[in-house]
């Protein structure tokens, strides 16, 4: 009779250590479709380049010159300093979006990895 009492206790824990071990898998399997889902960032570097270039090109441009800012299919005369100022913040604004992305990644991997290890 000990030995059906033990038998008995074997399967249960079997099933346990398997529901266990499928909850983990489960939690691995979201954090990695999270990672997927992850929205890219909205500027991409390109962009962050063409904007220096930009930059670049104000820094050029004589003090009396007219600089012109196209606004749907409107050309708008702007002011340099405030076409220069524009330009700073979105190149600023950009590159603290790419931070907080790598930031995001670098977590979701973490969790990712951590769960695969806690897994195995």
């Amino acid at each position: 009779m000990a030995a059906a009492a033990a038998s008995s206790s074997t399967p249960a824990a079997v099933r346990e250590m398997q529901r266990d071990l499928e909850s983990q898998a489960n939690a691995l399997s979201k954090i990695q479709k999270g990672t997927l889902e992850t929205p890219l960032p909205l500027a991409s570097p390109p962009n962050s380049e063409t904007l220096t270039l930009a930059l670049s090109e104000l820094e050029l441009v004589n003090d009396e010159a007219n600089v012109y800012k196209l606004i749907g299919p409107v050309l708008v005369k702007q002011d340099l300093a405030e076409a220069k100022a524009n330009v700073k913040k979105r190149i600023e604004y950009i590159s603290a979006e790419l931070k907080r992305m790598d930031r995001a990644l670098k977590d979701l991997e973490e969790k990712q990895n951590s769960k695969k290890e806690s897994v195995s």
